[in-house]
């Protein structure tokens, strides 16, 4: 099970670890979308930031 995460918000104004967090997922600015594991640190991670993207859980 992997996680497609898609930044729908912009960073600006956002604290800097918010931003470090965003950049460690490899988001780049708004629409840009990843596809991650579905592990503890990567869930952690998107907790964070859980009001600055959306998440949907796809089978690869």
């Amino acid at each position: 099970m992997k996680l497609e995460v898609k930044q729908t918000r912009g960073f600006a104004g956002r604290p800097e670890a918010q931003r470090e967090i965003l950049r460690g997922l490899g988001l780049r600015g708004i629409g840009s979308q990843v596809v991650v594991d579905n592990t503890p640190s990567f869930r952690g991670m998107i907790k964070k930031v859980l009001h600055l993207v959306d998440v949907k859980e796809i089978s690869a």
